[in-house]
């Protein structure tokens, strides 16, 4: 599990629109987190089963794999694949493996178990899902993964954008 204090605290809040918060805990919480090029992502809490912040070491390369597929990692003696989520959402810039941690959120559907390294956890945080709105200027390539966005700030065209984990578990792309 992540260590940071302020991980569950609701810190790092001041970048979000007040409507887009809820005061009380009745919308949906999310993870919030960075890839590499520094894009805001959500996912929802209820489908992460772990977020961790481990040694490069842990993750076992596999040769000749796909280069979004860091390799393997074994999750409470269940090996699962860990990929670059950058990489995988069709980003150029990849995640830096030479630091002292990586980020690594589990997320799981039914029996279905895949790591996705991120660059950065931003914290956790109430949404209100009807303020999500139509993803807008996406590649091809992370159209697909995308339930929606939130405008952050209309003047920097900041947004976060809401991913859908049942899209990314199903993907060909694992097997590619």
């Amino acid at each position: 599990m992540v260590s940071k204090p302020d991980f569950l605290s609701g810190g790092g809040q001041d970048n979000f629109r007040p409507e887009l918060q809820v005061e009380s805990p009745e919308g949906e919480l999310h993870l919030r987190f960075y890839i590499p090029s520094q894009q805001e992502f959500a996912l929802p809490a209820t489908g992460i089963r772990e977020v961790m912040e481990l040694s490069p070491d842990r993750i076992t390369p596999i040769p000749n794999a796909s280069p979004l597929l860091l390799g393997t990692l074994n999750l409470r003696g269940r090996v699962i694949w860990v990929a670059d989520l950058g990489q995988f959402l069709g980003e150029a810039t990849a995640l830096n493996t030479d630091k002292a941690e990586i980020s690594v959120i589990a997320i799981e559907e039914q029996d279905t178990i895949v790591g996705l390294a991120v660059d950065e956890i931003g914290g956790m945080d109430w949404l209100d899902v009807q303020h999500l709105m139509p993803p807008t200027n996406l590649p091809d390539t992370m159209a697909p993964f995308l339930r929606g966005e939130w405008l952050l700030s209309a003047k920097n065209n900041q947004c976060l954008r809401l991913l859908d984990q049942t899209a990314i578990l199903r993907s060909a792309r694992w097997a590619g």
